[in-house]
């Protein structure tokens, strides 16, 4: 039987996965400090949409219930959400007609910078502490932040996202990204409802799809209604986003610099599908700012823990790509188990070193094979005769291995 330990957190990074792992470690009383580089919302990009889907009971038992109820009013719709069959298609650019189905599942599709603001709610962030390293002491550990000052603690985990400070300083030979021959672009603009109508009329929420010919992939996905919509205009805001295979080491298939160029590309690509899509990302207002979406991955690789005394959860652990929607749901579940690890630690059934030990076997076993089937489906997703073989990732049914 080990001893009790009092603990106290330190949580790099105030993300979706580090703030539920906040609101977790509150409801179950476990003291922690959290940290964050910047207060501004578009200084931690990491997309417009995020969708939960089969870890929404692992997401419910992060949250205190007041939290929980009010999920609901951060969806991209609230309106649609209430009947939302799960439904997810694959189009065929080409001619505009659904080619496939991806099984449904129960979901709820978040405006992700509400969702994060709604997980902030009692949360003592401590903005513009830019992480730079850690060092492990007698009985515990210390974070460094540029501005010279430092936090200590029991145990610090890095859930600062996909080129994570932490990891770096954990795997220093082998931390970077594994990229992966895909690029891609991705915008928002917003839309009447009579400019969106024949786009919701796919679908209300989201589809993807690829063209045939130039195997280019688009995503198409509502980000705000004129309910919920801050500029009080009647518009919907939507995420266009366009994607292609890297063939040409010479540079034709390079993200073009600066986000006219990106836009001209991305509307040059556009004109090879069918209506509407060819119409509605053309008529994109030539100043709406493109941003290039980098593609890579991170297959939970080995590291030191520092005798548990530092471990990584969330996309700083499994970085992988957005063509199956699972990083979220991943961070979810490693919320949970890190969670149920230092109770282990706190009750005392357990030391530390054995419960990060654990938590980060299960977390490899869990999440090398989920990266492994992302970069599958980003690689599919730019292959039409693969994902007509009828077995690719990227339409199977998403669910927890």
């Amino acid at each position: 039987m080990a001893e009790t330990a009092p603990l106290h957190v330190l949580i790099i990074g105030a993300g979706v996965v580090g703030l539920t792992l906040a609101q977790a470690l509150k409801k179950n009383g476990i003291s922690f400090s959290i940290f964050e580089r910047d207060r501004r919302a578009d200084a931690r990009f990491q997309g417009w949409g995020i969708t939960i889907h089969w870890a929404l009971p692992e997401l419910e038992e992060c949250l205190p219930d007041g939290l929980c109820e009010r999920l609901l009013e951060v969806q991209v719709d609230p309106e649609h959400g209430k009947v939302d069959k799960g439904t997810f298609l694959f189009l065929n650019m080409k001619t505009g007609e659904i080619n496939q189905t991806v099984p449904p599942s129960r979901r709820l599709r978040l405006n992700r910078e509400s969702f994060r603001e709604l997980l902030m709610e009692d949360i003592p962030i401590q903005w513009n502490k830019q992480f730079v390293g850690f060092e492990r002491t007698l009985d515990g550990v210390t974070a460094f932040f540029k501005d010279g000052t430092t936090a200590s603690g029991t145990i610090l985990i890095g859930v600062e996202g996909s080129n994570s400070a932490t990891r770096e300083g954990l795997c220093p030979e082998t931390f970077q990204l594994q990229p992966i021959p895909v690029r891609g672009v991705g915008l928002a603009t917003r839309l009447t409802p009579e400019r969106i109508a024949p786009l919701r009329a796919i679908d209300p929420l989201l589809f993807m799809g690829m063209h045939p010919d130039t195997e280019d992939f688009f995503w198409f996905s509502v980000m705000e209604t004129p309910t919920n919509n801050p500029g009080g205009d009647n518009c919907y805001t939507v995420q266009f986003t366009v994607s292609w295979a890297f063939k040409d080491p010479s540079g034709k298939d390079d993200v073009s610099r600066g986000s006219c160029a990106r836009l001209e590309n991305m509307k040059q690509r556009a004109s090879h599908f069918a209506e509407p899509f060819r119409s509605a990302i053309l008529a994109v207002p030539g100043d709406t700012p493109v941003i290039e979406i980098k593609l890579g991955d991170w297959p939970c690789l080995e590291w030191d823990n520092r005798g548990g005394r530092v471990t990584l959860a969330g996309d700083a652990a499994h970085a992988m790509t957005i063509y199956r929607g699972e990083a979220a749901n991943h961070g979810i579940v490693d919320v949970v188990k890190l969670v149920a690890a230092l109770n282990s630690v706190r009750e005392g059934t357990s030391t530390l070193k054995k419960a990060v030990d654990g938590y980060e076997t299960e977390m490899r076993k869990r999440t090398v094979p989920a990266v492994l089937l992302s970069r599958q489906a980003c690689l599919d997703a730019h292959d039409w005769k693969r994902v007509q073989a009828g077995n690719s990732p990227l339409l199977a049914m998403r669910v927890l291995e």
